[in-house]
């Protein structure tokens, strides 16, 4: 750890998976390929939820917000991740270090909110159907998805101010992939222990508390599930809620996890791996989970390629 007395960091070195030698390549490929299904799982969901009008409910509505966060998450971390596996000294300025870092909070804290919003919506229609239309009325989405973006811009810039008016001197080992708060934090020549109360903070405002609201909202869908008479109508209830239930759990397990436990030298490879989950392959699933296990979804596909298919044969 350098000192106030050192030379002021110039560039930032993200050790990321540098130690895996020859592996680094195959691993570049492996995240290459599912960085690119990435984006054209979420673009196809945005399509889909644009030009097909049975999907013009609050739910696609808010699908399409999340999708779109997905694309602006993954490409914050994923392109620079990629070059710096084929790097032989992989680098980064501070200023691109806080700017990675500052849209790394923006979107993450973006797309916890989203999923609590996705989870409301989930519980006005099952548990409260006869108020849905009074409840989530086009401009109650605008204004959910609108302070969702707002807290995310909100976090992100206190968290870049906060973190960038640090002096860093001597040390400048990032022990990530990614400039994320606690690893940059760990550099810092000054007293952190604000910033990680702050970082804490942040934690059970925006991961704890949101996973919190959702898994209460899933409390009273199960209620509501159990009153259904007929196993028909429970199996369609609990076939619009799994898909969002099962991004919930894998996004917000690996993020609590990540960020509610204390930071330790010999738990660095660990986050890491945490880390590799939650920004780079949970992404990828989302779009197999709202499409392959929902029949509306998958019918748009259908429409949208019968349509193509029929415009390319006509003359």
């Amino acid at each position: 750890m350098g000192d106030g007395n050192g030379t002021a960091v110039t560039a930032f070195v993200l050790l990321g998976f540098s130690g895996l030698g020859y592996l680094q390549i195959p691993l570049f490929c492996g995240v290459l390929c599912i960085y690119l299904v990435t984006l054209l799982g979420n673009a196809l969901i945005i399509l889909l939820t644009l030009v097909d009008p049975a999907l013009r409910w609050p739910m696609y509505f808010f699908l399409r917000h999340f999708s779109v966060v997905e694309i602006l998450y993954t490409t914050t971390i994923v392109p620079r991740m990629l070059w710096d596996l084929l790097a032989s000294h992989p680098t980064i300025p501070p200023t691109s270090c806080f700017t990675q870092l500052y849209f790394f909070a923006l979107f993450g804290i973006t797309e916890c909110c989203l999923l609590t919003a996705m989870a409301y919506d989930r519980y006005v229609a099952i548990c409260q159907p006869l108020h849905y239309a009074t409840l989530m009325h086009r401009g109650a989405c605008w204004s959910m998805v609108g302070a969702s973006y707002l807290m995310g811009i909100i976090t992100g810039t206190i968290h870049s101010i906060c973190i960038f008016t640090l002096p860093f001197h001597g040390a400048n080992t990032i022990h990530h992939f990614l400039c994320d708060i606690l690893p940059v934090l760990k550099l810092a020549s000054t007293s952190t222990f604000w910033g990680e109360v702050g970082n804490l903070a942040v934690t059970v405002a925006f991961i704890v508390t949101p996973f919190l609201l959702i898994m209460a909202s899933y409390a009273c869908i199960l209620t509501t599930i159990l009153g259904v008479a007929t196993s028909q109508g429970r199996q369609k209830i609990f076939s619009t809620c799994s898909s969002h239930l099962f991004v919930v759990i894998l996004f917000f397990g690996t993020g609590t996890v990540a960020y509610m436990r204390p930071w330790a030298d010999d738990a660095q490879d660990t986050d890491q791996v945490l880390a590799f989950f939650y920004t780079i392959v949970t992404p990828m699933f989302n779009p197999f989970v709202y499409t392959l296990r929902n029949k509306e979804v998958t019918g748009a596909m259908r429409r949208l390629v019968k349509r193509h298919l029929g415009s390319s044969r006509s003359p």
